[in-house]
């Protein structure tokens, strides 16, 4: 029973005292109310019931007689869908200019009542929008989205099968006392999202080629399948003179195709992005505070442990994954070999030969 049900049935126990007793000023002496608001409480108790018996706050009953109007309301839902960046000062400027008067304050006040009163709100009703229904964004939009969603960003991204195309990145993890700066090369699947990672003391181009040698492609043997296409960044660990630059020539060695996120947008690598948001959060911020690492081999060997869980026993929600661990999608994805079809020589013929 809540508070204002407590003080309903108590009103409602100092009406039937009075009513017992037949004498209003004993039955208040009893329960601790002054006449005044015995004959307030029964007045209303006449008029409206057992409502009536409940506390209300001041102030006027349902919408407030100030709040915008219906069409000054939509307006700033639809300013916010297109511009969810835009401050309640700025909104309101650019609908004067559209003949519409509102002040901040309004705006902050449907907001509110909409829920969308933080620009990360505003972000996601645009973001589900965009899900939901397919509608034409702007410039704007695309790169507000792409900042703020890892998930946006990996619209561009095509992976029909395993191994169809690994994204690679290099992440700066922190600095540790007495190794000094320490990096992360990372590697992952896009279609299963199978991940791979290794801790360097630097990010030259060989802990790049260190990664795909020692870890990636052994995999990818293991399974017999291959890698087609690997996906990175303009980083000079990975982009370089084709004939001199060491990641390069292994790609060209494995035959296994290059691309860089200069040929489209500069976001399309958000498989892997998402994949270091990950593995701070859930393992450097928490393994950091939990142990006390003297060594990179022994930060190598928590996070090999860390990824065991990952890849096999973690499962996944992102696009296509359907609750499945990765290595799952890894083995589910491989692509299917045809058979070749064996050519049949025509049967030779056990007829004479025309004379």
């Amino acid at each position: 029973m809540t508070t204002k049900e407590k003080v309903a049935r108590r009103k409602l126990s100092l009406l039937e005292l009075a009513q017992e007793l037949d004498n209003v000023s004993r039955a208040c002496r009893v329960m601790g109310y002054s006449r005044q608001q015995f004959y307030e409480i029964r007045r209303n108790f006449q008029t409206y019931g057992a409502e009536g018996l409940i506390d209300r706050l001041p102030g006027a009953r349902g919408p407030h007689p100030n709040r915008v109007s219906s069409e000054i309301e939509t307006a700033i839902l639809d300013h916010a869908l297109a511009h969810p960046c835009h401050g309640a000062l700025r909104v309101e400027q650019e609908l004067r200019l559209r003949g519409l008067q509102v002040s901040a304050g309004g705006v902050r006040g449907v907001w509110q009542r909409h829920r969308l009163l933080t620009k990360h709100e505003r972000l996601l009703r645009l973001e589900k929008a965009t899900a939901e229904q397919k509608i034409a964004l702007s410039d704007e939009q695309i790169r507000l989205l792409e900042r703020f969603s890892p998930e946006f960003r990996e619209r561009h991204i095509e992976a029909p099968h395993t191994g169809a195309l690994v994204a690679v990145d290099t992440f700066f993890v922190g600095v540790l006392k007495g190794v000094g700066r320490i990096y992360l090369q990372t590697a992952i699947d896009c279609h299963s999202r199978y991940a791979w990672a290794r801790l360097n003391t630097s990010k030259l181009p060989i802990t790049a080629v260190h990664l795909m040698n020692n870890d990636v492609l052994p995999t990818f043997e293991a399974a017999d399948a291959t890698i087609e296409v690997v996906l990175s960044d303009n980083g000079r660990e990975f982009c370089g003179r084709p004939d001199r630059h060491p990641y390069e020539l292994f790609l060209q060695l494995e035959e296994i195709e290059h691309r860089t996120t200069r040929v489209k947008r500069p976001q399309s690598n958000g498989i892997v992005e998402r994949l270091h948001r990950t593995l701070l959060d859930e393992h450097f911020r928490v393994e950091g505070r939990r142990t006390w690492f003297d060594t990179v081999e022994e930060m190598q060997a928590a996070l090999d442990s860390y990824l065991d869980g990952y890849n096999h026993k973690r499962p996944h929600q992102g696009r296509g994954m359907n609750g499945r661990t990765p290595a799952q999608a890894f083995k589910d994805g491989l692509p299917k070999t045809p058979t070749r079809k064996e050519v049949k020589t025509p049967e030779s013929s056990t007829e004479p030969k025309a004379a």
